[in-house]
């Protein structure tokens, strides 16, 4: 590390960072009771330690201190009594609230978003009967009106709507369900206004260009993704690209480079640039709404070239630190925020690695430019990588080149998809001939991510959560130390290649559709569940049908599906059963199977008059019915007894099954929660669940029971869950117990449909299609 680095705020950084992410978690006068004990041990180590340490231990703790104590301030006000009243009750309130963020579509899968979350900040509840509660709160509101898509931040709203708890772990202090468009909306302050008509005049300049191209233009100026193409969001994610269509730092770099260059190309003095640079870092935030998201890349990307405009190039490094610090304290939520580890640790690697790497590629007598050039992309996927890994349990291998091959085309097709948007609103029709300039470069663009997506293993399954990033990060920092003495370099090689492959228990097949040797296949449906098991050419048992229709015929279609001989439905709630006639779609079912709880009514109505138009018997089974179709058996586990009073009785009295195919055992957990885990480990014990894949119940939610997972120890985990849901599916706690089991973890809003075979040699993964239905009509 070089002399140069300040690191004297790194302590109180990583104490506030990690004091927020506990407090989150734990009532407010817990807390306060750290914030205080982290105060006192700071006053008497700061007494009594001497040398080096002393400010090293008191800064963490100081920042400890600091964190806890703003954390708790916040969920004191999450948690407020009259507030946490109503939401237990699950109220029908009467809110009044302005909008906090962008409202964003949580889809199906056929193009059309069945309901809309928007972030709010509560101001006032009416209920009837009692006193109007006046407050500050955050709330995410999901209303299935098209009218909440249109809402821009800063406007304030009045909606009714009734109540329910917010997910653990954030600050958002309930959920309020509307069914119908707000009850009166005002006015979007200028700002937003304004945003919006730039935006919009991109979109209109775009229109006429590839869709390819001209989808990714908006998202590569100011994050609007809304008409990129799935199959180019998909590829740009397999390349550890997608940090260009998203708010990040990297696209203020590029801008402020330009205005940088611009400014000192006449000649202006340090303050000055800093000024300009200032204002062009303000046009843009509003140019792309300053919202939280916004906000936080503005922060993270400005620093170094405001430092360096300054002539405090050394000033950097603090500037991010103390950044870190004070968007925690100000937003706590940040903390346990990927998109904000991501810019953090971006940044930091283009700070502390980037030059060190250039320069040592230097002395090889690399052009500086291309050494530049192969830093940069290497030093922001090396500080990215844990984060990512714990994510979505996976290594790109192909990132670094691929954002390497990229780099020259992201500035000149970013650059001119600002000057397209600053024109489209006086100027359109220049504006369109300039983003019809962008879409050369933004095309390449898309070329690599293609090319890299499809390359042969250039993605390895990877242990996700929090061991997992630690993992990685051991084996990075080890490989980073060892290029210092070429003696051990072979060493550690040879030791990470065996970490890698051991951390790999479940092989990527080759792809390849429908997969010869499929086990099962869970298909990428959105937020629901929908799974064949073949049981022979063209016929598969299903089990549960999905949210919707479309997907699931199209799913079963890919497989060339054209018999049911049964079919069977763990429970009646709508994102298992609301897509059967999509099963029945050309297609003879031989048997329906059903759970014995007849609720809800809507739902078990559905599929009754599904199967009596189709002539398909019903019946209901008992726990250990079985059925057997060539080499597949399927048993029914559970539920072992009735379960009522829970906090989800048609989800705790889901079917359970087991199915034996080629030696292997695979389970199907519907969505039964703890309650009916517990009892079904006590009811059958832990032999009967020990399986070789499991569909993880209840699309990945925290309501697992961890000796149920641990009784169950799959080699493969598959997760059937949308992307973007509001619920928080899945859970990363969850993904974490099952990474440390050793399990390689799948899941449909990340891998699109998923099938477990054997290969020959034991399991094996394939993936297939693009997680479609994430992007606004």
């Amino acid at each position: 590390m070089s002399a140069g680095v300040d690191l004297r705020l790194a302590g109180v950084a990583a104490g506030v960072w990690l004091a927020a992410i506990v407090a989150l978690y734990v009532p407010a006068e817990h807390g306060v009771l750290l914030a205080v004990g982290a105060g006192l041990l700071a006053a008497v180590l700061g007494w009594t330690l001497r040398g080096r340490w002393r400010w090293i231990v008191v800064g963490l703790l100081v920042g400890v201190m600091c964190g806890a104590a703003a954390t708790a301030a916040r969920v004191t006000v999450r948690d407020s009594p009259a507030l946490t009243e109503l939401v237990r009750d699950h109220a029908t309130v009467h809110m009044r609230m302005t909008v906090a963020d962008d409202p964003r579509p949580v889809r199906g899968v056929t193009g059309r978003a069945a309901t809309y979350a928007v972030p709010v900040t509560a101001t006032a509840i009416e209920v009837p009967g009692r006193l109007p509660l006046t407050l500050s709160a955050s709330v995410l509101v999901l209303g299935t009106d098209p009218a909440w898509y249109a809402l821009l931040p800063g406007t304030r709203i009045v909606a009714t709507g009734r109540l329910a708890p917010g997910r653990p772990g954030d600050l958002t202090a309930a959920v309020l369900s509307v069914s119908g468009p707000p009850d009166e909306v005002g006015t979007a302050p200028w700002v937003q206004r304004a945003a919006e008509a730039l935006r919009e005049g991109l979109r209109r300049a775009c229109a006429p260009l590839p869709a390819s191209s001209g989808g990714l233009l908006p998202g590569l100026v100011e994050g609007d993704t809304s008409h990129l193409a799935p199959d180019v969001a998909d590829d740009f994610r397999a390349t550890g690209m997608t940090h260009l269509v998203a708010v990040s730092g990297a696209n203020l770099a590029i801008v402020l480079s330009v205005v940088l260059l611009i400014v000192r190309w006449c000649r202006a003095g340090p303050r000055t640039a800093a000024i300009v640079c200032g204002l062009a870092l303000v046009g843009f935030v509003i140019l792309a709404r300053p919202s939280p998201s916004v906000l936080r890349a503005a922060a993270m990307g400005g620093l170094g070239l405001l430092a360096l405009a300054l002539g405090r190039p050394r000033a950097a490094v603090p500037a991010l630190l103390a950044s870190v610090v004070a968007l925690v304290l100000l937003d706590p939520a940040l903390s346990t925020d990927a998109g904000f580890a991501l810019s953090v640790f971006a940044t930091g690697g283009l700070l502390l690695l980037a030059p060190r790497w250039r320069d040592a590629l230097c002395r090889w007598r690399i052009p500086r430019s291309l050494a530049e050039a192969l830093a940069i992309p290497a030093a922001a996927q090396v500080a990215c990588a844990p984060v990512i890994a714990a994510i979505s349990g996976t290594v790109s291998l192909v990132a670094v080149p691929a954002n390497l091959l990229a780099e020259p085309a992201v500035a000149p097709a970013t650059i001119l998809g600002v000057v397209a948007t600053l024109l489209s609103v006086p100027w359109p029709g220049g504006a369109a001939f300039v983003a019809w300039v962008a879409s050369w470069p933004a095309g390449w663009l898309v070329e690599v991510a293609r090319t890299g997506a499809h390359a042969p293993d250039g993605v390895i399954s990877w242990p996700g959560g929090t061991g997992g990033a630690l993992l990685l990060a051991v084996v990075l920092l080890v490989g980073l130390v060892a290029t210092r003495r070429p003696a051990v370099r072979a060493v550690v090689g040879v030791c990470a290649v065996a970490a890698a492959v051991g951390a790999v228990p479940v092989r990527l097949a080759a792809p390849g559709w429908p997969p010869p040797s499929a086990l099962l296949v869970v298909c990428d449906v959105g937020q629901g569940d929908a799974i064949a098991v073949p049981v022979g050419p063209g016929r598969a048992v299903v089990v549960d049908a999905g949210p919707e229709p479309t997907a699931t015929d199209r799913c079963l279609g890919d497989l060339a599906v054209h018999e049911v001989p049964l079919l069977v439905l763990t429970h009646f709630h709508v994102d298992h059963v609301g897509g059967i006639a999509g099963v029945f779609r050309g297609r003879r079912v031989g048997q329906l199977l059903t759970s014995a709880l007849p609720e809800p009514v809507e739902g078990r109505r559905t599929a009754l008059a599904a199967a009596a138009s189709a002539g398909t018997p019903v019946s209901v089974p008992a726990a250990g019915w079985t059925w057997n179709a060539g080499p597949v058996q399927l048993t029914v586990l559970g539920p072992v007894h009735p379960i009522a009073g829970t906090t989800s009785d048609p989800n705790n009295n889901s079917l359970v099954v087991l199915v034996k195919v080629d030696g292997f055992r695979l389970l199907l957990a519907g969505d039964a929660m703890v309650a009916e885990q517990a009892d079904l480990l006590a009811g059958v014990g832990a032999a009967a669940v020990r399986a070789d894949v499991l569909k993880v119940a209840h699309h990945g939610s925290a309501y697992q029971d961890p000796e149920f997972l641990a009784a169950v120890h799959p080699a493969l985990a598959l997760v059937s869950v949308g992307a973007g849901n509001p619920y928080g599916h899945p859970s990363l706690a969850m993904l974490g117990m099952l990474h440390r089991q050793g399990a390689t973890v799948l899941r449909t809003d990340v891998d699109g449909d998923v099938a477990a075979v054997s290969d020959g040699h034991g399991l094996a993964v394939v993936r297939h299609g693009v997680p479609p239905g994430r992007h606004p009509p």
